[in-house]
């Protein structure tokens, strides 16, 4: 792909691109009250980039109308030049095992991994422009690191807190966030994404260890956080889950390597 930098973030295709410049890959688990404007709004915001880019759907186990809204999508711009939407389906509530097939089957040079309450362009378009100029080739959107805005419910901010405190202090991981927005060059990347051993919630943290111990050029830029809907799983049934999750994490990195 042959693109030119621009200082704010914008990639200029060359008349040689064949295939999306980005691809945004956005798990969804019963999204049926936001997916179709967040995925309209994300569009029209996206225009003025000029990128060349493709919205990737990677739904997991659904049991509302989040699948029919998002074939509706992927119909209604499926051949759109500059902005396609396609949707997945895993079959099963999964959100690691989704994001991971999202970003499998991303066309993209560049892959921005994005959530369908956040949808943050400025976010975009800060992370292609490190990408682009080679100051890192993943660029985490951290909501705990120097700068950010947590607009959370405190509860929820407090988890994220401790559970990268844990992460830190069993698996020596050395940033500050590893669930959220990402965003990185697929071909740097794409051997660790198929490392990665556990689904669930803590495929993107072990995507992120492992990026790390690896020597991956990483940097994080602190994020803003609104919570737009409530989360779709609560907070304290999720927990139990996540440590058994982590402990499999120790053993896949610790043990198996």
């Amino acid at each position: 792909m042959t693109t030119s930098a621009q200082s704010n973030g914008e990639l200029r295709p060359s008349c040689s691109i064949r295939g999306p410049q980005v691809s945004i890959v956005i798990p969804v688990y019963n999204e049926e009250a936001i997916l179709h404007a967040a995925v309209v709004d994300l569009r029209e915001r996206l225009e003025s980039t000029g990128w060349k880019y493709e919205i990737i759907l990677a739904e997991n186990g659904s049991h509302d109308s989040t699948i029919e809204i998002g074939q509706e999508l992927a119909n209604k711009y499926g051949n759109a030049r500059m902005g396609q939407v396609k949707i997945i389906s895993v079959g099963e509530p999964n959100y690691g095992k989704a994001l991971k097939q999202g970003i499998l089957l991303a066309q993209g040079d560049i892959v921005i991994c994005d959530e369908i309450d956040l949808c943050d362009v400025d976010f975009h378009r800060h992370a292609v422009e490190l990408l682009d100029t080679g100051e890192a080739d993943l660029v985490i959107g951290s909501k705990l690191a120097e700068g950010s805005e947590d607009d959370r419910p405190a509860i929820r901010h407090v988890a994220s807190i401790a559970y990268s405190s844990m992460l830190r202090t069993l698996l020596g991981f050395r940033g500050t966030d590893t669930h959220g927005l990402k965003a990185f060059r697929r071909t740097a990347l794409l051997d660790v994404v198929r490392a990665c051993l556990i689904d669930k919630d803590v495929f993107a943290s072990e995507f992120v260890i492992r990026a790390d111990r690896g020597g991956v050029r990483t940097k994080e830029v602190p994020v803003r956080v609104i919570e737009k809907r409530p989360p779709s799983i609560n907070l304290f049934k999720r927990i139990p889950n996540v440590l058994k999750n982590v402990a499999k994490l120790m053993y896949a990195i610790r043990v198996r390597g």
